[in-house]
């Protein structure tokens, strides 16, 4: 049995200019103990869908089940099997942190929870936060609480959706051990995240979404695989050759460019070298995710406007 299946799951919002189809009949399995990554650019339907999950939402079509109980019929039983960390920071500001805490069990029906509650705020490094009110606390610590919430109930399945979105690096650090202790110890973890090196490091599986539908399911290790192209990378404060800059990806001063082989790297050397472009930090490195991410959303959007035309 999946820890979560969503199965042709389409949602479609009715607005003032007319409806708008947010998730396209999407379907996959996240298996028990999995780390999952849910990639795709803003408005691609990643929150839709876990919104959808964590019941905040209801699917026009299709169902979604977590370990075998659906999130419309059987509600209150799939919502005890979660632990959703959303994107917003939403907290109660009358009550310190340990507060928030016991509260957050009672709804889950857990008494007598200290030992995990210390446990959490030791991990997560709000031991000496405990007695300050939520009002008090920082972004960052605000985020904080968000986790230890969402685990206070010791949930088999956990949600992250944008977890370390404008945080510091100290947070992301801390956050990511403790995650996956407890993927190690056998909690599915199902993640969204713009950060693609986070996914890189911590799925084994990804889905890439684009407009509400899946345009790639994968293994990481597979799909990293699959990138058979270079990139050469260097700094440069010039100009770069129009036919050059059609395939760089530029990023301040950093450009970074697809080569198939050492002779396309050989190639792009020679008309820089032609248009006068000084180059620093000049290195080749295979593929990451990020450049396997470009291309499958680049490939989408040419195979989208081949079909329209």
């Amino acid at each position: 049995m999946p820890a979560v299946s969503f199965q042709s799951v389409s949602k479609t919002f009715h607005t003032p200019k007319g409806p708008f189809q947010a998730l396209d009949n999407v379907s996959l399995d996240i298996e028990e103990g999995e780390f999952f990554g849910l990639l795709g650019p803003n408005g691609a339907g990643k929150t839709t869908l876990i919104s959808i999950l964590s019941g905040l939402a209801r699917a026009s079509s299709g169902s979604v089940k977590v370990l075998g109980h659906d999130v419309q019929s059987d509600y209150a039983a799939a919502r005890r099997r979660l632990g959703v960390v959303p994107q917003e920071l939403v907290f109660d500001p009358f009550f310190n942190v340990r507060e928030t805490l016991r509260i957050q069990s009672g709804y889950f029906g857990v008494r007598n929870n200290d030992a995990w509650i210390d446990e959490l705020l030791e991990s997560l490094g709000l031991a000496d936060k405990a007695q300050s009110n939520m009002r008090q606390l920082s972004g960052g610590m605000k985020r904080r609480v968000l986790v230890a919430q969402a685990l206070v109930h010791k949930p088999p399945i956990i949600v992250l959706d944008e977890p370390t979105a404008g945080v510091d690096v100290e947070l992301r650090q801390t956050l990511w051990h403790f995650i996956a202790r407890l993927n190690r110890e056998g909690h599915t973890v199902l993640l969204t995240t713009h950060y693609l090196e986070e996914a890189e490091a911590l799925c084994g599986r990804v889905a890439m979404l684009k407009h509400g539908q899946i345009v790639k399911l994968s293994g990481m290790s597979e799909l990293l695989k699959s990138a058979t192209s270079n990139v050469l990378q260097f700094k440069t404060d010039s100009v770069l050759p129009a036919d050059v800059a059609v395939r760089a990806r530029v990023t301040g001063r950093i450009v970074q460019i697809p080569a198939q082989d050492a002779g396309d790297v050989e190639r792009l050397l020679v008309a820089l070298r032609e248009g006068s472009v000084a180059l620093e930090d000049v290195e080749i490195r295979r593929a990451d995710l990020e450049d396997v991410f470009i291309h499958v959303m680049n490939e989408q959007e040419s195979s989208g406007r081949r079909a329209a035309s």
